[in-house]
């Protein structure tokens, strides 16, 4: 006897596929409409998401959110570079999706060892942009690849906090606004590697007495230098440079392994128009010219 076919052979889902995503789509809203704590429920979900993929015969149902957004040797790579996090002492605040966390309170987590998740439950997160210079002919119109970006290759990492208290202990709720996005920038060119950091109104490498001028925006500087792996946040601000000897040991932080790797070409237009109180990555010139100075 033939087997029931779950898929036309027109590549069309069956009615049978299309009610099974339907009823397991269902348990969760009623789950969630009861307040219900469902056990085992990021298995659910994960098995939802396969049956949804499914549904829609996609030919990239096999490969991750990375690869199917970027291609499997960019994923490489961004996975590669990513850095590990290190927080400054005391600090408790965690970078986050900002399509789960919009709040202070669920992006705050413990405030000693290696953190994976803040305490309300949401994974420690960055979202990630390559920018490929190395074929210049081939890069998209709206990237300039010109002059030494030509054969390079940029990778962005972005961070995402509800809210930044650059000067909130002077200023009061003067030095307090919601949304902040921040970056860790790698850039390769052949077998070198080097990185820079967002820093308010600049970008930073190490500390010292040029990262001051940076910061405020007075002198425009590219910051680049030797890649080190290791992104050393400041609390508050969560202005950054690269981890560099002498820098303290850190009370706190996430191995690069352990965070969650979130491409912004694969955001949806719905995600784009989120409305924030600073400048999203993809509005930012940066995104457009890899060797920008400004962080606008």
């Amino acid at each position: 006897m033939l087997r029931r076919r779950l898929a036309s052979d027109s590549g069309q889902a069956s009615p049978e596929w299309v009610g099974l995503v339907l009823l397991v789509a269902l348990a969760f809203a009623a789950a969630a409409a009861a307040g219900v704590r469902v056990p085992g429920v990021e298995l659910g979900r994960a098995v939802a998401a396969k049956i949804a993929c499914a549904v829609r015969l996609d030919s990239g149902c096999g490969r991750d959110e990375l690869e199917g957004a970027l291609g499997p040797e960019l994923a490489a790579l961004v996975r590669e570079h990513a850095p590990e996090l290190r927080y400054e002492e005391g600090m408790r605040a965690l970078p986050v999706d900002f399509r789960s966390c919009r709040e202070d309170p669920c992006s705050l987590g413990p405030e000693s060892g290696a953190v994976t998740r803040s305490l309300a439950g949401e994974p420690v997160t960055l979202f990630v942009e390559a920018l490929d210079c190395r074929a210049p002919e081939a890069a998209p119109p709206e990237l300039d690849c010109s002059g030494e970006r030509a054969g390079r290759l940029y990778l962005h990492y972005w961070a995402y906090y509800p809210g930044s208290q650059t000067m909130r202990a002077v200023l009061g709720e003067r030095g307090f606004h919601p949304d902040d996005w921040e970056s860790f920038q790698v850039r390769i060119d052949g077998d070198d590697v080097a990185v820079r950091a967002s820093s308010h109104h600049g970008y930073n490498h190490g500390l010292g007495v040029a990262s001051l001028a940076s910061d405020a925006g007075i002198v425009k500087r590219r910051a680049w230098g030797p890649g080190t792996g290791l992104y050393y946040i400041a609390g508050g601000s969560h202005a950054g440079h690269a981890y560099e000897p002498g820098d303290p040991e850190p009370h706190r932080w996430t191995p690069a392994g352990a965070v969650r790797l979130v491409p912004l070409r694969g955001l949806s237009e719905r995600d784009r128009s989120t409305r924030f109180a600073v400048t999203p990555p993809w509005r930012k010139r940066v995104t457009h010219d890899p060797e920008h100075t400004g962080t606008d």
